[in-house]
């Protein structure tokens, strides 16, 4: 781990470099503003001479004209490299992106090699179609690779989200141009790395860190990217979007944000521990810096005291701190910025007339770090800042409704539609209610986005034109060709 932060190097054309266009970015540990290293960056020239050289390894073959097979092979192995290195991984996202250990190594760094396995072993089951026809007819589709291809990663999910991308996009023999956040780029510098050794050949994995503006904008806009994946804020979205469609109409699919509701009905207190267990997960895993968290809680009238009451018991024993400390639940946010907009929001819902139930204030100032605590608001108002804004902050709000329709009404009031939770018995309530939410996924007596095999992708502005995970995901990665035979009389 120490030579993955002292050294860190761009990959580009089979290349390690640090001699990039770009300023370099300047890592910062979030835990006390230490700076970690430097971290080269790309600029239009770098993203331009990737794609020159993705383009070539694309077309001599190297990769793309492989069997299915022989690429599961070779990303099996990465999978097989990432568990060896899975510490080293961790402790990278870690300590740039400020999430407790604990998280890591539990969830994050096992969830990336779980996608790099399962979408290998999903490389030669993807099986073509043929149309029926009359007997001189016939018809057939292949699914082919879209050639080079990008992705723009978020800081929040570091590693788990390369591999959400690279294992598709890789499995269907693209050349791939990966573009990590800004803050987080060394856990995936070390899984391309990792890459090299299992043997994807040269050219076909480039990873280009840099700043959205240079090296996520020349993505965006570079006509020899034929697809991009992106997942980030709804702003950036809007300038993906609007820079693929002025360059080369490339096939764009965008994650974003979310504003996902959690509704208990009144039977949910049957759950006990359970249902409060999720709820506390929901709300704040990662700091609430995800963009499926259940950040708006809504609660029938008849059991919100007692609800809130074990919520704000429970939030108050989540311990805040180091998050290389695997006792730590609650880690730093990304940087100040982030830090300054959370309190914000939450300043502000105070003024105007919100109730602050445990947190609202910034803790371990001296630390140097960018710490807010837990936060639990309520009495907040319908539209409100607080109620609409994506905060990314471990920030919930508790909210009342009266029946199943206020509940809907409550639960759909919002722009975006990545996920939802519903907490009932009445197996009738959750089939009406599950229809009714507009989001992508609704996990019932749960808080998850399901497993690989179900697709993830939110409605409205969370996001479209693809889904992550499940066999869909092949969709943002491959193009369907018709090929059609005629016979002809002898």
């Amino acid at each position: 781990m120490t030579d993955a932060i002292a050294q860190p190097e761009a990959l580009i054309c089979g290349k390690w470099t640090a001699d990039t266009g770009g300023t370099p970015l300047v890592s910062v540990n979030p835990a006390d503003g230490s700076v970690l290293t430097q971290v080269p960056s790309c600029d239009e020239t770098d993203v331009d001479r990737a794609v020159s050289g993705a383009e070539q390894a694309f077309a001599e073959g190297t990769w793309s004209q492989r069997s299915p097979r022989e690429r599961a092979e070779v990303l099996l192995r990465l999978a097989d490299l990432m568990a060896r290195d899975a510490e080293v991984l961790a402790g990278l996202d870690s300590r740039q992106a400020g999430k407790p250990i604990t998280e890591c190594r539990d969830g994050d760094v096992p969830s990336a090699i779980e996608s790099v396995r399962w979408f290998a072993e999903a490389a030669d089951k993807i099986y073509t179609e043929v149309s029926a026809t009359g007997p001189s007819q016939f018809g057939f589709t292949l699914r082919e690779p879209v050639g080079v291809v990008a992705a723009i990663l978020p800081w929040n999910y570091p590693l788990a989200m390369a591999a959400w991308k690279l294992g598709p996009a890789l499995a269907a023999g693209n050349s791939l141009l990966l573009k990590p956040a800004d803050a987080t780029a060394l856990s995936t510098l070390h899984l391309a790395r990792l890459a090299e050794e299992a043997g994807v050949p040269a050219g076909v994995l480039s990873v280009l860190p840099g700043t959205g503006p240079q090296a996520g904008a020349a993505l965006a806009a570079h006509p020899g990217v034929g697809a991009l994946s992106f997942t980030g804020s709804t702003a950036t979205g809007r300038r993906v979007l609007a820079a693929a469609a002025e360059s080369n109409f490339k096939r764009v699919s965008l994650e974003m944000g979310g504003k996902s509701p959690q509704i208990l009905m009144p039977d949910s207190l049957a759950y006990g521990t359970s249902l409060i267990d999720n709820i506390i997960e929901a709300a704040f895993l990662t700091m609430g810096e995800n963009c499926s968290a259940g950040s708006r809680i809504l609660v029938h009238e008849s059991i919100a005291a007692a609800v809130t009451e074990q919520i704000v018991a429970q939030v108050a024993e989540l311990s805040v701190g180091d998050p290389a400390d695997p006792a730590t639940r609650i880690g730093p946010l990304i940087n100040r910025t982030a830090l300054e907009r959370v309190a914000g929001i939450v300043a502000r819902a105070r003024e105007g007339g919100a109730q602050i139930l445990t947190g609202g204030e910034q803790v371990l100032a001296d630390s140097g770090g960018f710490f807010y605590p837990p936060t639990v608001v309520t009495g907040v108002s319908a539209g409100s800042e607080i109620q609409t804004t994506e905060i990314f902050g471990p920030v919930v709000t508790i909210s009342t409704f009266t029946d199943e329709q206020d509940a809907v009404r409550q639960a759909n009031d919002t722009e975006y539609g990545l996920a939802a939770s519903l907490w009932t018995k009445d197996i009738d309530c959750a089939h009406r209610m599950t229809r009714a939410i507009r989001a992508g996924t609704v996990s019932v007596n749960c808080y998850s986005e399901g497993d690989l095999t179900v697709p993830f992708g939110g409605f409205r502005q969370s996001g479209f034109g693809g889904k992550e995970k499940s066999l869909g995901a092949f969709d943002q990665w491959t193009q369907l060709k018709t090929i059609w035979f005629q016979a002809t009389t002898p």
